[in-house]
């Protein structure tokens, strides 16, 4: 199997950690700047005796390298700075996301596309508009990130294990995404049953703000640790085809009565992509609440 990740800063870097550590796929990493993939390779390889993985790593700057290809991640975009939203850099990486995807089409047409970049949605309907794929072999990941936060935002205010919570947040990777705590639990158990709705509805809010507080404690990065975590889960999921079940952003066609938006819903992911959309009921609320974090991606596309 074979990995190219688009974009050697710290989440792709930190992703092609991971998935070599995961000893699963070779794993190409591309930077339009010279020498960044190729030292961050290096050092990543020199591990391997250390870790245990027999996995090739290598840096390039040059597309050629990623043909045959099984997945392409792109992390490539600038990150987030203090007092930015994700809008606010949607201007200079739509810009990237549409040269990187020329280049997939050119070296690597035939395989599965995640897409990273913020805003993530957004880049995601551009990354699906510019590949012209089936649907489903071009995706984002946000959403089980979302949750992920979520689930330890809940951990520590119930004093549980992390590994007990299964969290649930649905919508757009921004101010507008929908947390379902009704689809939470812990154990089996409904988070409503062990907490009260002022408690949730407070760890809901700081799942919304959870980037934007990384943010305003690094001042000059954002988030890569949680985030390459949930790709390369994901990556090995399509990889070794185990058909999990994870929010994420995709191109909807009529699920949840929404059409020609790119947005997280839970899905099924395996050798095919993002293969089945899980469309669960929600409450009139709830529902309302997604076509509203609906329209705010639409607004993105529209400045595209």
């Amino acid at each position: 199997m074979k990995v190219s990740i688009i974009g050697a800063g710290n989440v792709g870097a930190t992703t092609a950690q991971r998935l070599a550590e995961l000893d699963i796929a070779d794993v190409v990493m591309l930077d339009v700047v010279e020498g960044l993939p190729q030292g961050k390779a290096l050092d990543i390889a020199q591990a391997a005796p250390v870790m245990g993985y027999d996995v090739d790593v290598t840096g390039t700057n040059d597309y050629r390298d990623i043909a045959d290809s099984d997945i392409v991640i792109v992390t490539a975009g600038i990150a987030r700075k203090p007092g930015m939203d994700r809008d606010d850099l949607l201007a200079i990486n739509i810009k990237i996301i549409r040269e990187v995807c020329a280049n997939i089409r050119e070296h690597a047409p035939g395989s599965i596309v995640m897409a990273v970049t913020n805003p993530l949605d957004v880049t995601t309907y551009a990354a699906v508009k510019y590949m012209q794929q089936e649907r489903g072999r071009v995706f984002g990941m946000s959403g089980l990130l979302d949750s992920s936060r979520f689930a330890t935002f809940i951990a520590k205010e119930i004093g549980c294990s992390v590994k007990d919570v299964d969290a649930m947040v649905l919508g757009g990777h921004g101010d507008s995404m929908v947390p379902l705590p009704e689809y939470t639990t812990i154990s089996g158990i409904p988070l409503p049953q062990l907490l009260d709705r002022k408690t949730i509805d407070r760890l809901v809010q700081r799942t919304v703000n959870a980037g934007a507080e990384i943010v305003g404690h690094l001042k000059t990065g954002s988030a890569f640790y949680a985030p390459s975590a949930a790709v390369a889960m994901m990556t090995e999921a399509i990889l070794k085809d185990t058909k999990r079940i994870v929010p994420a952003s995709v191109y909807l066609d009529g699920e949840y009565g929404l059409r020609d938006v790119c947005l997280g819903v839970p899905v099924r992911i395996g050798k095919g992509g993002a293969e089945k959309v899980i469309e669960l009921e929600l409450t009139a609320e709830q529902e309302q609440a997604l076509k509203r974090s609906a329209d705010e991606v639409r607004q993105g596309i529209s400045k595209i």
